[in-house]
């Protein structure tokens, strides 16, 4: 089972970056994104993002886990974030070109205009956004996502210290890099990006998980 698993996870992952790939399923795609951002927003985050959250339990615990981790449930909190990513990433874009347009920032380059983009994007929301997918993980976990939520109780159980070592320090050397990138790209394929993104960052999670358990036991 957990071998089939991985074949449907990769053939996911697959079919995702044959239709990027081939210029007719890309044509549709771009068409698709313009006309439905939003769903389309939710739909990219939601499969791709929980995809990367499975592929993080699987590299810290060496099998997939499907079934009583509430998955629906994680899922719907990966497509929220989508409808949020669909209205953040334009949102610094027209904001940053106008403080270039001004001239309150340096640069007036394509990789300038792209990084001051995601260094703003990443500074002012990204931990905010993490901090609040933890908070509902830990809801998830508890079976508190659709009861009056404890939110001060729920964020009191975050293990803080965890979230900046490895999640905080993440926006320095991959994030804020990745996101350069994303910004270079046409604006219908950055969210898409930053769900392949999330797949990513599962993997980098998931090893770090590992790895502060292999330290743990030794």
């Amino acid at each position: 089972m957990d071998r089939f698993i991985s074949f449907l996870w990769c053939l996911l992952l697959g079919m995702v970056v044959v239709i990027l790939s081939l210029s007719q399923t890309r044509e549709y795609f771009v068409q698709y994104t313009r006309s439905y951002p939003y769903f389309m927003g939710f739909l990219k985050i939601a499969i791709l993002g929980t995809m990367g959250e499975l592929l993080g339990r699987k590299i810290a615990t060496g099998k997939w886990k499907l079934t009583e981790i509430r998955l629906s449930q994680r899922v719907l909190v990966w497509g929220f974030l989508g409808l949020v990513f669909t209205a953040v990433f334009p949102l610094f874009s027209f904001g940053v070109d106008g403080l270039l347009k001004q001239g309150l920032l340096p640069g007036d380059s394509e990789i300038f205009s792209a990084f001051w983009k995601s260094f703003f994007m990443n500074i002012i929301f990204a931990f905010p956004m993490m901090s609040f997918h933890r908070f509902t993980d830990t809801l998830i976990e508890k079976g508190e996502l659709f009861s009056c939520w404890k939110v001060v109780d729920t964020f009191m159980s975050i293990d803080w210290k965890s979230m900046f070592r490895i999640v905080g320090f993440a926006f320095l050397w991959f994030w804020i890099p990745a996101h350069t990138l994303t910004f270079l790209l046409p604006p219908e394929f950055r969210v898409v990006t930053a769900a392949l993104l999330a797949v990513v960052l599962g993997f980098i999670l998931g090893f770090a998980k590992k790895r502060n358990k292999n330290a743990d036991r030794n």
